[in-house]
């Protein structure tokens, strides 16, 4: 395995670094997991995925995943490419919510909404490298102590994600939090822009979503409240179709949160979601754990310099963000994001990519 590390000064750590810690200097480095040509980067910076290396059905490798050169670049990133989000993913309205006759004022950096956990959510923060084991089916696990008020949030909370290469072309995401002091809303997602051809954008890009409905949103794209179906709909995708006529259908691309509906094993994972591109010949499948699925396309990317000097447009990648309902601190009719001190919140994904003629 290569490691390639990368020190921060003293005042960027200051700015950016975990404030519950010892005032010490912090590393970051970017981190391999190899099986065979299958290649995943992740990095401690946000707990990131910062690429993902494969082969298509010939055999050419590309990085399916958009981001940057290095480390510097994702410090002031606004795309989240790769991070893992968090305490509450996506967004939540007014930047406030109620919890046990408790008001909590959140982070506005969405107009007056929260997204993704504030100003400085867990994609903006240095987390731990608890573990890394290499070998047949390595893997890391990245630590961060979120702390009692960081961006508004009540309570400390103790949160862990394991990256995991299972088998051939299979990459598993385990995440785990468990708050310590005070209940606490806790929703974290995996935020990697997938675009399978390697380059371009991913309008030619066939989707399968397996869920009967979606969770509504109004113009700064909060639910809401309402579970409406899909049948009839742009968003009906239960059967695999093109992704550029849906999104000339519907202006300005997809941002919305499906209610999954694909049959659960005896563990709760169920398959959520399939992409395919017809250029290279892969094929990605999603499982997962949770309720809801953010599919969101891209719609905000506008001359982002990415990975080689490449210019990333909008519809450039798209995301698969397993989770809770959005806002649902807001919505006692959603799925409860709240978790007791003790409570174990989990969330699993697993990704498969497998190719065709």
């Amino acid at each position: 395995m290569k490691y390639y590390f990368l020190l921060f000064s003293l005042l960027i750590l200051a700015l950016v670094g975990n404030t519950t810690s010892s005032p010490t200097r912090k590393t970051v480095g970017i981190y391999e997991l190899t099986r065979g040509e299958f290649v995943v980067k992740v990095t401690n910076w946000g707990a990131t995925i910062v690429s993902v290396i494969l082969p298509d059905s010939k055999g050419k490798l590309d990085d399916i995943v958009l981001g940057y050169d290095g480390i510097g670049p994702y410090i002031n990133d606004t795309t989240y490419f790769g991070a893992l989000v968090g305490r509450v993913a996506n967004r939540i309205a007014n930047a406030t919510f109620t919890l046990n006759g408790n008001k909590y004022h959140l982070y506005r950096n969405n107009g007056n909404n929260s997204l993704h956990g504030g100003h400085r959510g867990f994609s903006r923060v240095i987390w731990t490298v608890k573990e890394k084991v290499d070998g047949e089916f390595p893997y890391i696990t990245f630590y961060y102590r979120s702390f009692d008020g960081e961006e508004g949030f009540p309570g400390d909370v103790d949160v862990f994600v394991t990256y995991k290469i299972d088998y051939d072309f299979t990459l598993s995401v385990l995440m785990r939090a468990v708050p310590r002091t005070k209940p606490t809303p806790i929703n974290l997602a995996q935020h990697a822009y997938w675009n399978l051809a390697g380059s371009g954008d991913v309008l030619r890009h066939r989707i399968r979503l397996l869920a009967d409905h979606i969770t509504p949103v109004d113009a700064a794209l909060i639910p809401t409240g309402a579970v409406a179906p899909v049948a009839g709909t742009a968003f009906d995708f239960r059967d695999p179709a093109e992704l550029g006529p849906r999104i000339r259908s519907l202006p300005g691309g997809f941002d919305i949160n499906y209610v999954l509906s694909g049959e659960a094993d005896g563990q709760g994972v169920r398959r959520a979601a399939a992409v395919s591109d017809r250029r290279s010949g892969r094929v990605l499948e999603l499982w997962t754990d949770q309720p809801g699925l953010q599919f969101y396309t891209g719609n905000f990317l506008k001359a982002e310099r990415g990975k080689g000097g490449r210019v990333y447009g909008a519809h450039a990648g798209l995301c698969l963000e397993t989770q809770g309902f959005p806002d649902a601190v807001n919505h006692p009719n959603f799925p409860s994001q709240i978790y007791e001190p003790g409570q174990v919140y989990k969330h699993y994904m697993l990704f498969k990519f497998s190719f065709v003629k």
